[in-house]
């Protein structure tokens, strides 16, 4: 049996701190992990931006609640259900993700705590440290196969861990530092690599 663990953001939905940047006009929300490689490092950032800017999580939530999935998800992932056992893995919150999954038909995540005081975001809590490495692990010692994509440098422990690790439409920087894995440009391409690997 083969477990697909897949991250969120970029792949399957898009950016959520990109999507909130551009509706709230503050521009340096559009930092993601695709531009920070430390987590840690870029939700500091981020939460200092939401206390001096005073951006609520109910405000957050709504514009999560008006993006759709990428186009081409969902189909993708009806395909995927059928020769796998699918796994969203990422470094987003339940409170972010949760009005996203019903519209992905509610895959199984795996993400993190916010810390909410009063409607503000004031921290977050790590399901654990190196999350995407330990989920694939423990998937792995319960012998499964696992295969892994992702787009950003918090994704390379994941894809390191994997059986097969692969981009989809991760930008030219971190291709260029990690060209060990191959980097799909589209759902189609993505989907011709993992028909390979069906049994």
């Amino acid at each position: 049996m083969k477990v697909l663990c897949l991250d969120l953001e970029g792949v399957l939905v898009p950016e959520i701190w990109i999507a909130v940047s551009e509706s709230t006009g503050i521009p340096e929300l559009r930092k993601t992990t695709r531009d920070v490689p430390v987590y840690d490092d870029l939700m500091a950032f981020r939460l200092k931006v939401l206390a001096e800017r005073g951006l609520d999580l109910a405000t957050i939530q709504r514009v999560i609640g008006n993006l759709d999935p990428l186009p081409g998800a969902r189909e993708f992932l009806t395909w995927t259900r059928k020769h796998f056992q699918v796994v969203i893995v990422s470094d987003t919150f339940y409170e972010f993700a949760g009005a996203l999954m019903p519209k992905l038909e509610s895959p199984l995540l795996l993400c993190h705590r916010l810390r909410v005081e009063q409607g503000r975001i004031t921290g977050y809590t790590l399901r654990q440290t190196d999350s995407k490495r330990h989920a694939v692990k423990a998937f792995r010692a319960l012998n499964y196969q696992v295969i892994a994509a992702g787009d950003s440098f918090n994704d390379i422990p994941m894809l390191e861990e994997a059986s097969h690790g692969f981009f989809y439409r991760a930008p030219p920087n971190v291709i260029a530092q990690y060209p060990q894995f191959r980097s799909a440009r589209d759902y189609a391409e993505l989907e011709g690599w993992l028909t390979d690997l069906i049994d």
